[in-house]
Formats: structure tokens, sequence, C-alpha cells
């Protein structure tokens, strides 16, 4: 399977626009596309599990196709719900698909990422294969230590993923692609719609909740509307150096010239109207950052942004030559905090032993994402706020038992909880 999307590219590559592409929604595929789907996720409005829908696999994908050549095929509306936003008393909203739509967007995705991942610029890391988080935060780094950086544009788009205009997005689409029955399809999902409490409401704008095609939906969007504009017009349009990374909706503009960098903020502004998006002024701005920004500062200060989860900082080593700094964010520290507390809660009853044994596997977690070079101070402040919560929580287990420091201690000797580690080198260059 993987050749046979493999040629996909290679014709993305020769021609302009890629046609035939609906062949690839295919009976293997699908086939394929659903031994790769989780198990035990919640359903959709039609309530089939991958389980239920697998117990007579061949015969419900053949229905499907027979559906899909008809054209009779609708997706269904996504079932939203909402779960708990980290660190603060809002719920976040989460669309689930119906199953037999997770299959098709599967297999859509993998055309569609075979198709664009040749054209997406190298600064563009979200939703691809290959690329993370930590590149992007490596390139950053990279970017203000060895080039001529001296002011930041940290922009935010309001709203993004629920405000895509559809049209423009199928334009987008039109230009790469000439398979129509395939864009066809693409459109339904938009337009599938939402369900919550019962009652439907129209998708007119932004990209399907908890769809598979979303994420490289939203990367075609902002290709041309932020990536390409940026690289065809902005920095030909700037006489010093301009750089720019991205990943998803997060992004972060690095300018050498002040003059330009508020020139791209004014135009950026310009252009999201253009295409139906929202700056957030609150939530942006242009800050002096770099090598220079200290000595510019009237009283040695100078200031931060917030870029994927960590505070970049103008800092020093300790021999006194200049080095960005990546701290945890104390937003997402925040929020991280008080997913524990609310975890500890919730498994207050469970044997001490156990807990600290599922409370490793998450810290592990963490210590992977925020693990990177410099930051293990950061990593340290949330260990040692670990095991106090900890302590505090096995405390109120049973008012006859009461647990004292020096036991706690001699628990944790018989099964310690995990320490801070740098995981991630983002001082070298990959």
């Amino acid at each position: 399977m993987a050749n046979a999307f493999e040629r996909i590219a290679q014709q993305a590559e020769r021609h302009k626009r890629v046609q035939t592409l609906m062949h690839y929604v295919s009976k293997q595929n699908l086939i394929e596309e659903h031994r790769q789907q989780q198990k035990g996720k919640a359903t959709g409005i039609d309530g089939v599990s991958k389980e239920a829908y697998g117990e007579d696999l061949k015969a419900n994908i053949d229905d499907l196709l027979i559906r899909m050549k008809a054209f009779s095929y609708r997706p269904q509306a996504v079932r939203r719900t909402y779960i708990p936003k980290a660190g603060s008393d809002k719920m976040r909203p989460l669309g689930i698909p119906a199953y037999e739509d997770k299959l098709v967007q599967g297999v859509m995705r993998k055309v569609l990422d075979q198709i664009y991942e040749g054209k997406f610029y190298n600064f563009s890391y979200g939703f691809r294969e290959g690329k993370s988080c930590h590149q992007a935060i490596r390139e950053v780094n990279q970017l203000i230590m060895t080039k001529k950086i001296n002011f930041i544009v940290d922009a935010d788009i309001k709203g993004f993923f629920d405000n895509v205009d559809h049209e423009w997005l199928m334009r987008f689409l039109e230009h790469d692609i000439a398979d129509k029955n395939f864009l066809r399809y693409i459109k339904r999902f938009l337009k599938a719609g939402i369900m919550e409490d019962m009652k439907y409401h129209e998708s007119d704008r932004g990209t399907p909740q908890g769809g598979l095609i979303s994420p490289v939906c939203a990367n075609v969007y902002l290709h041309y509307v932020l990536d390409m504009w940026f690289d065809k017009v902005v920095k030909k349009q700037c006489k010093g150096e301009a750089h720019i990374v991205r990943y998803a909706d997060d992004f972060i503009c690095m300018f050498q010239y002040e003059n330009e960098a508020n020139a791209f903020y004014k135009a950026l502004d310009a252009r999201l109207k253009k295409f139906n998006l929202e700056l957030a002024k609150d939530k942006s701005k242009i800050i002096r950052f770099g090598r220079f920004a200290k000595q510019h500062s009237a009283d040695g200060k100078t200031d931060t942004f917030d870029f994927l989860g960590f505070t970049h900082i103008n800092g020093e080593t300790l021999t006194g030559k200049y080095t960005v700094l990546h701290r945890t964010s104390k937003k997402k520290l925040k929020a991280k905090k008080q997913k524990v507390r609310d975890w500890l809660k919730e498994n207050i009853h469970g044997k001490p032993s156990d807990t600290i044994e599922l409370l490793n596997k998450k810290l592990v977690g963490h210590y992977r994402y925020y693990g990177i070079s410099g930051n293990y101070e950061g990593l340290l402040k949330f260990y040692r706020y670990i095991r106090i919560a900890l302590f505090k929580t096995l405390t109120r287990r049973s008012q006859r038992a009461y647990l004292t420091w020096r036991r706690f201690r001699m628990l944790l000797e018989k099964h310690p909880i995990a320490e801070p580690r740098i995981y991630v080198n983002i001082w070298q260059a990959a």
C-alpha cells in the first residue's frame, strides 16, 4: 500500500494538478485503515465501534464502496462532546466522527499527505511525518543564535481551526487536484455538520472536528495564506533577514530590522482578513529579541515570547556569552499541575505503589516533551511539585493512618518517582 501512495507523490511532482485519486479509496486501503484504527475509542452518532464494524468487515466495506461510487454516501455529522480544559474551569470541545467516516478520511488523508508533502515548506513542522515540535523549537533557537535576528513577531490567529473558509480551502485544493470526485467528498466532509445534545448544527466554516483530514487541510490553508506569501512576497520586500517557523497555526516570525517587522505585522492583519481570518491582537506582539536586546533596554530587562509550550528568554551562559534559554511556560506548567492534582484526587484510593507506577508514566511523558536542552530547572520544579502533591494526597487517604514525611521517603525509596531527564538536544543543529 505504501508504494501505491508513493506514486501519488511522483505524479504531484511531475504534473501541476493530480488526477484519478478516488481509486485509492479502495477495498484494500480501507481494510488497512480499519486495522490501524485504535480499539476502545468513543463512537460517533452512529454508535458503531471498530469491533462492531469489524464483525462483518468485508461486507461493510463492499457496501461503503457501492454507495461511494453511486455518490449516495454522505458523511454523518460529527458528535460533539466536551472534556475539561487543563488548568481552567472551561471545557474543550471534542469532535467524534462516525466510524465509517474515519476510514474514508484516513485513506483520503494519506492521499493528501502525498500530494502536499513535496509542496510544503521546510519551515512548516506541524502534522507532518518526520517533523516535530522539538525540531521547530530547534530551528527557532538556531535562527536566533546564528542569524541577524533583532525582532520577533509573535502572532496569534483567532480561532483558526473554527474559521477556515470552505470556499477558499476548496480553491486551494483545486489548484493542485483535478479529480472532481475526490474534491466532492472533501467538501461533503467539510459540510457534514455537528450534532450536539440531539441538535444538528451546520458547519459553514472550519475544519471537521476530530476529522482525520483536518490537520492536512489546515496546513494546505496556511501554506497558501501564510507560508507562500511570506516566502514569495514578505522576504523579497525585506532588505534585512526575515524568517518564519510554523507548527500548525502557531508561528513565529523573526526580523533583522524593526521597521520591517512593523510592516509585516500590519500586512499580516490585512492578509488574514482577505481569507476571512482574524489576528488576535490581544495575544500578538512585536518584541526586541536577540543578542543585542539587552543593550537596547533601559533597565537591562528584555521581553520573552511563548512558542509550543516554552517561554523563550534572552540569557547568558556561565561564561557570559549570549544564549537563548527555553523554559516550560508558566501557563503550561500551571495547567500540568492542575491536571496532576485532578488525577491524584481520582486515584486517591489505589495502592500507593500502583499510583506511583501510573504517575511515573505521566511524568516520563512530561519529561519527553519538556526535557529539552537547558530546561532541567523547569523539569525539577515540576518533579518537586509532584512529590509534595503526592504526599498531600496520600495523607488524606485515612485519618487513622497519618503518613509522616519520614514514612513517605521510605515509600519513595522502594517505589521512586521518575526523576527529571533531558531527552532532546536542541542546541545541536539537525
